[in-house]
């Protein structure tokens, strides 16, 4: 059967899966989620079963149902129940939300020096009482990132545990590891263990915390000292993603150990494709309940873009990481038998010896397989007639993984670059990546040339003078769901990062292939999420007593600011701007924000006195639930959403507290375009302490605007030392976005329960290619 004819039984087979997912009867994981855990010694597990019991009818079904007891940390239960079931404990008193155990997707050492944060800062940083936990596809321990030389025993405030089953150890650098599978499935390729067996966690392990490697490198490529950000810390393992994706049942279970286990630090490079509401959202649950104990969230912003508003994890308690680029480029040579030479980017350590006959997909159709030259030229698996193809360099009109090539018996491979080719993919075999207009010169002399031939280079490295440039793939804002909260917060190394990876995994995107290698380069904001970790992981090593809200405080206001001229979507794209762990440490004022600021937001998002004692397991009161604008949440940026055809309006109330000199004044300045009015209220503040704190009042006045993408500025306050920089975006939007927040409750829960899907997109495009690149 041919592929076009394929394609409407694809449809109509997904089509009638999701029907039967919808009004099927069969008990299926889901996690009822019940806020703060109660005080005074109450068995989580007893209270779990007795529910489950008054439910399901019978002991005995309640202790079969039940997969997980949330407990350490916070309130709630994963089990599986029948559509009948859910319903039922939705409508229970004391229950937050009922979430279905939908799969979240991975986001996927030049860059820390590229920052200016060189060997020198870490090493006279303090030693390894900061614990990074990761949430992701688990560690290989062996790899040379994670020697534990020089450390001692584990802090006295580490609570964790080390599985070991299938031969997994943990050392005095990786001090703890856990796996979690909800659905007790594994399928070929995964380790049931904390052992990685995808490289993703692996590789965004030792980008936070990896000791330093003298000669690392992708077979010669990037050759050099890899470390990671703050290479002192200990590391924390939790194993929530496995090869069908990453259950949030497990996802919730990792944050309720990691909080009592004593992490100070938590990376989770994975979330959800469409915005969810805050609490039916694990992983902004688990952040809120780690930002109560003290633990700031480092999460990865998504790869979907360059699309407006796909940002995820835009809760204002996480820290939200976009992907920039560093100043390094991956360059593979294109060499015609007429003399022309192109250049593609792609990560080539493979070299053809000579030239070799060059032969278009197009002119090799497998005709057995009723394959057309129209449909050939994709050069996918069974296109390809390999009696035409053996032994040549193909020139391929479609972005794959490069197998077809492979098992037509090509030697290397040419393809069009992706329409935004700012970032490197490895093939299994000699490849490069060319641009619309070169491909076509090439088809030029492919197809009308007596005897073409060519040659692909090795693969070279060039700088990148243009960088820093945030990524195409990294999710830019509005945020989704609250537009007064600026999502990202910030961007940091995201595109081809040199890191530690699993032997027993491809280092192409040729799952077949059977190369090994200790360190790959890949990209996508899963790499660019543990750079912020491990810089924050240094911060807190400066400063232990910090708050989470502080450390992402330094962390923004003291970020580089990105060049406007290069990224179009502006602060969509970067948020404060780039990184810069050195001057984090000495911020001069911080934004600090407390649980009851996170509260008094929530409110203003519709959660109810009811809803939010669950969640925080006080006394909390929310005197109007009207929904209402987030501008006095102690935030360190400002957004302004102005709807469609009115006048600019913004009023923000902000404190800061000084943790600078103590004698020290601070003097505002503004940055805006001259049809904006900003008013600084008091311009001046004036600090006698360290820990002192001044409020002050922003009013920003405008024309009426229209159709207006973004309007990019910034409040900054100065002391003649210090540079502290918040910046002020404004732009337009639907009514409907700002008159009228999601309510979330318990009827918006149960509408949500059938529509989730586990499908990801990467299924969809039928692709391993972007996926395995950490892309999608």
């Amino acid at each position: 059967m041919a592929k076009q004819e394929l394609l409407p039984l694809l449809y109509l087979t997904l089509l009638a899966a999701f029907v039967l997912n919808c009004h099927s009867d069969e008990r299926k994981v889901h996690i009822v989620y019940m806020g703060e855990k109660p005080h005074g010694a109450v068995s989580m597990v007893s209270m779990h079963h007795s529910m489950l019991a008054s439910v399901l009818g019978s002991t005995a079904s309640a202790k079969e149902s039940l997969i997980y007891s949330y407990g350490r940390s916070f309130n709630g239960f994963a089990a599986k129940l029948s559509d009948e079931e859910v319903t039922r404990f939705a409508d229970m008193d004391g229950v937050v939300s009922v979430l279905p155990n939908s799969m979240l997707e991975l986001h996927t050492t030049r860059s820390w020096d590229f920052m200016g944060f060189t060997q020198s800062h870490v090493r006279d940083s303090q030693g390894g009482d900061v614990i990074i936990g990761l949430l992701d596809t688990g560690i290989w321990p062996e790899s040379e990132s994670f020697k534990d030389e020089g450390f001692g025993p584990p802090p006295a405030k580490w609570k964790g545990m080390c599985q070991t089953e299938n031969n997994f150890t943990c050392n005095n650098k990786i001090i703890g590891a856990r796996y979690y599978n909800s659905y007790n499935e594994y399928y070929d390729g995964d380790i049931k263990s904390p052992r990685d067996s995808e490289g993703h966690g692996t590789h965004t392990a030792s980008t936070a915390a990896g000791r330093e490697v003298a000669g690392a490198s992708f077979y010669g490529l990037a050759q050099g000292l890899a470390r990671g950000g703050y290479p002192n810390a200990r590391i924390a393992v939790y194993k929530v993603c496995w090869v069908r994706g990453c259950a949030a049942a497990d996802i919730l279970a990792a944050f309720d150990d990691a909080i009592a286990d004593g992490v100070d630090i938590i990376s989770v490079s994975l979330g959800f494709t469409f915005p969810e509401p805050y609490f039916e959202d694990v992983i902004a649950i688990g952040s809120f309940h780690a930002m109560g104990q003290g633990i700031l969230t480092s999460t990865s912003a998504g790869n979907d873009g360059p699309w407006l508003g796909w940002v995820s994890n835009y809760s204002p308690w996480s820290l939200t990481v976009a992907a920039s680029s560093i100043d390094r480029k991956f360059v593979s040579k294109l060499v015609l038998g007429n003399g022309q030479i192109f250049s593609g980017i792609v990560i080539n350590n493979l070299e053809l010896n000579g030239t070799y006959p060059l032969i278009w997909g197009g002119d090799a159709a497998n005709v057995s397989a009723q394959e057309t030259p129209l449909s050939s030229a994709d050069c996918l698996p069974g296109d390809l007639d390999s009696r035409k193809v053996k032994g040549k360099i193909v020139l391929c009109e479609f972005l794959w993984d490069g197998s077809g090539v492979i098992m037509a018996g090509g030697v290397g491979i040419i393809m069009p670059a992706w329409y935004f080719n700012d970032f490197a993919f490895t093939f299994p075999l000699p490849a490069t990546l060319l641009r619309r207009q070169d491909m076509d010169k090439v088809l030029q002399y492919a197809r009308f040339s007596k005897n073409p031939v060519a040659t692909i280079l090795v693969g070279e490295t060039r700088k990148d003078v243009m960088a820093p440039i945030v990524a195409s793939f990294s999710s830019r804002g509005p945020n989704p769901i609250s537009p007064d909260i600026l999502k990202p917060d910030l961007t940091a190394p995201g595109v081809d990062i040199l890191a530690a990876w699993s032997p027993i995994v491809s280092p192409s995107e040729y799952e077949r292939d059977t190369r090994t290698a200790q360190y790959n380069i890949i990209s996508g904001t899963s790499m660019s999420c543990p750079h912020a970790s491990g810089a924050a992981a240094y911060v807190k090593s400066i400063h232990p007593s910090w708050s989470p809200a502080a450390i992402k405080s330094a962390l923004m206001t003291t970020a580089y600011v990105m060049d406007t001229r290069k990224n179009e979507d502006k602060e969509f794209a970067y948020g404060s701007g780039h990184i810069n762990p050195v001057k984090a440490v000495d911020p001069g004022l911080i934004y600090n924000t407390s649980k009851a600021d996170y509260i008094n937001f929530l409110c203003k998002q519709g959660y109810n006195t009811s809803t939010l004692r669950l969640i925080t397991g006080d006394d909390s009161v929310c005197n109007s639930t009207k929904p209402g604008r987030a501008w006095d949440l102690n935030y360190p940026s400002f957004s302004l959403a102005i709807e469609d055809g009115q006048d600019i309006m913004g009023i923000f109330s902000r404190t800061v507290t000084n943790v600078g000199s103590p004698n020290s004044t601070y003097h505002a300045s503004v940055y805006m375009p001259n049809s904006i009015e900003i008013e600084v209220e008091p311009p001046v503040l004036s600090f006698s302490a360290i820990g002192e704190k001044k409020s002050f009042t922003v009013r920003v006045y405008g024309p009426q605007i229209n159709m207006q993408p973004i309007i990019s500025g910034a409040i900054l306050w100065k002391d003649g030392v210090h540079v502290v920089r918040a910046p002020l975006a404004v732009y337009t939007v639907l009514p409907s976005v700002t008159s009228s927040y999601r309510n979330p409750s318990k009827q918006t829960k149960r509408s949500n329960l059938k529509a989730s899907s586990s499908m990801k997109k990467s299924d969809l495009k039928g692709s391993s290619i972007y996926y395995k690149n950490g892309i999608f």
